[in-house]
């Protein structure tokens, strides 16, 4: 699938250059759900924008398949069935949801259901297939549309930054659940960045990101452990961090 090789990135920040990510060695397999966590400011997004192109690594190669598309840009990977939806979603001035559903699903085997897809997400569709994605829609709609566009691909790798910010209770339920199906439908390999004990616990794989670099890659179970531990030691009459 997917392969970072010593993968590493710096920005241009007032005149001074800062390391993001450093010497990223990762491999992505077929047909898998990875969950990247880990504190915020660790390179997370970072790391999904350079899967989708967003980004150009400053050292290293970056491997399809055995392909190298390091210096491959979106359009290009989008053609290799790469799809990214955004923490913060685009807008599609002049384009109604119905149409952006069908512009991302024209190259599918299968018909996509868009009213079904709409549902999944939460939204009714006789509300909203005729909208138009722009700034009328609340962050959260906006939000929940672009997941919907990026599932209606039928994608090869699918990453999603944050899908639950903006989603109601219901809604994140159901997104879940379209994760798993997408997963069995498709055989999509899905990169989630996520914090929510319900994401992590699809994940076949869970990688943990700090300070720019690979803290660990471990099993969901042993991360939710840790989450329930933490939770508990907030509590706990003998902490000093008790809340």
């Amino acid at each position: 699938m997917i392969e970072f090789q010593n993968v590493s990135l710096e920005v241009e920040e007032q005149n001074d250059k800062v390391t993001i990510l450093h010497d990223i060695n990762l491999k992505l397999e077929d047909n898998k759900i990875y969950v990247i966590t880990g504190p915020n400011g660790g390179g997370k997004s970072s790391l999904c924008k350079l899967i989708m192109g967003i980004y150009n690594p400053t050292d290293g190669k970056i491997l399809l398949d055995g392909e190298d598309i390091t210096e491959l840009g979106i359009t290009e990977r989008a053609r290799k069935k790469i799809g990214y939806a955004f923490q913060q979603p685009p807008h599609f001035k002049g384009m109604t949801v119905k149409e952006l559903l069908e512009l991302s699903s024209k190259d599918n085997k299968e018909k996509v259901d868009i009213t079904e897809l709409l549902a999944d997400m939460g939204l009714c569709p006789k509300d909203y297939i005729n909208r138009e994605v722009n700034g009328s829609l609340s962050g959260g709609e906006l939000k929940r549309i672009e997941i919907a566009s990026v599932l209606a691909r039928e994608l090869k790798l699918a990453v999603f930054d944050e899908p639950e910010a903006g989603i109601d209770l219901w809604s994140f339920q159901r997104l879940v659940e379209t994760f798993k199906n997408m997963h069995k439908k498709y055989n999509s390999t899905i990169v989630i960045i996520s914090h929510q004990e319900r994401i992590i616990d699809i994940a076949d794989e869970v990688i943990v990101l700090s300070k720019g670099s690979i803290e660990r890659t471990t099993s969901k179970e042993e991360i939710i452990k840790e989450i329930k531990d933490q939770v508990a030691c907030e509590y706990c009459e003998t902490c000093e961090g008790r809340m």
